[in-house]
């Protein structure tokens, strides 16, 4: 399995070769454990000019498209926006496994997977 550190530009470049298929978003934030599967659509990012304190990130990478989250074990309600926000920073760790995305923050660690096509 490759394991290497990817820069921003890098991780642009892998989510638009997966736009339009299918992704599983896992999300540990604290003691917060989310997983969302995504037919993403199109990525952004946005900038917070306004902020009212440390948590609302001041960059943000942003993955559109409709889905589910998981609720509980095996249970999915749709997502409540065709928009999934991943906080960051310029301290971000951005990492490719040779199937995953990983990008890690101070704020808690997101897993990308793009899932096979059935």
């Amino acid at each position: 399995m490759v394991h290497r550190f990817l820069t921003i530009e890098e991780v642009h470049d892998k989510l638009r070769e997966w736009n339009g298929r299918k992704l599983k978003i896992m999300k540990h934030e604290l003691d917060d454990f989310d997983e969302t599967l995504m037919d993403l659509s199109a990525i952004s990012y946005s900038k917070a000019t306004k902020r009212i304190d440390d948590y609302e990130p001041m960059y943000a990478l942003n993955l559109n498209g409709s889905g589910v989250i998981e609720t509980t074990p095996e249970h999915y309600e749709p997502l409540p926006s065709e928009q999934y926000e991943i906080p960051l920073e310029e301290s971000a760790l951005y990492e490719f496994d040779g199937t995953r995305l990983i990008i890690s923050t101070s704020r808690g660690v997101y897993t990308i997977e793009c899932l096979p096509e059935p």
